[in-house]
């Protein structure tokens, strides 16, 4: 075996490289593992840009809306890297990967970076729906670019949860099951589609400090997308500073989710 991490990160890179290939030249052969990551968001756009829309702000709403949206987007896709990582484990690839020259780290880490071309697709696939309902770029290009590389940093980070999900799950229906159950609480208690300001007290501060509220908040700010009059916004510290806690909060989401889960890979290759 290779050395570890932190003795050759060269090879590590190298080999994950090589891994995300793989797993990118899968993907483009299955194309089919692509449509809830794209159906997902095409969903939530069009229903609550028309449902809650015209009681909550119209085009101004479908425009903030749109920054929430991309938010849960990149936070969803975690699930793939969950489920992918069980997928492997289950028909023996991480004992084939284990009997070559690499080094452990770098399947995760091509997993965890292949899996950000599905993100990728998201993004895209998810702002031009948002195009066709009136959502649009209103800030700089460079502030626009910042977004895109906000919600991809962040993308980067959930990855690292949905590795070790997948690691720990016992089965690919486990994983699956694992990978989203706990999505839809995170997601739904944040800023995403409503004002904190509006949520019940202990509520309104977990929806405050939670991250995917600060990057929402982040890219509706980048984009110079507008708040509806009827949504008050919060006035605490991380709606204050939306940009960045997000960068702060993938910052530890990295620093926290990528040892446990190369010690996890470690355990289960030791198997």
């Amino acid at each position: 075996m290779t050395a570890p991490f932190v003795a050759a990160p060269v090879q590590v890179f190298r080999d994950g490289g090589i891994v995300a290939w793989r797993n990118f030249t899968n993907t483009r052969r299955t194309p089919g593992a692509l449509f809830s990551a794209v159906l997902q968001p095409l969903m939530f756009v069009l229903l609550l840009a028309y449902v809650f829309g015209g009681s909550l702000g119209g085009d101004s709403y479908r425009e903030y809306l749109l920054g929430g949206i991309f938010a849960q987007s990149v936070t969803f896709n975690a699930s793939f890297t969950a489920l992918g990582l069980a997928n492997d484990l289950s028909k023996g690839m991480v004992e084939r990967f284990r009997s070559l020259p690499m080094s452990r780290v770098a399947v995760i880490l091509g997993r965890t970076t292949s899996d950000m071309a599905t993100s990728v697709i998201t993004l895209v696939v998810t702002g031009a729906c948002g195009l066709l309902v009136g959502w649009r770029i209103r800030g700089g290009f460079w502030e626009a670019l910042a977004a895109f590389g906000l919600l991809l940093l962040f993308a980067f980070a959930m990855a690292w949860v949905g590795a070790l999900i997948g690691l720990t799950a016992s089965s690919v229906e486990v994983a699956q099951s694992m990978g989203l159950i706990w999505l839809f609480p995170v997601t739904f208690a944040s800023t995403a589609f409503v004002s904190a300001a509006r949520m019940p007290p202990g509520l309104r501060t977990i929806a405050e400090w939670n991250p995917v509220s600060a990057v929402a908040d982040s890219v509706r700010g980048l984009f110079g997308n507008p708040t509806p009059a009827g949504l008050p916004q919060p006035d605490g510290w991380p709606s204050q500073h939306p940009t960045l806690y997000a960068v702060l909060s993938a910052a530890v989401l990295i620093a926290v989710f990528l040892p446990l889960a190369a010690a996890r890979y470690r355990r289960v290759c030791a198997r």
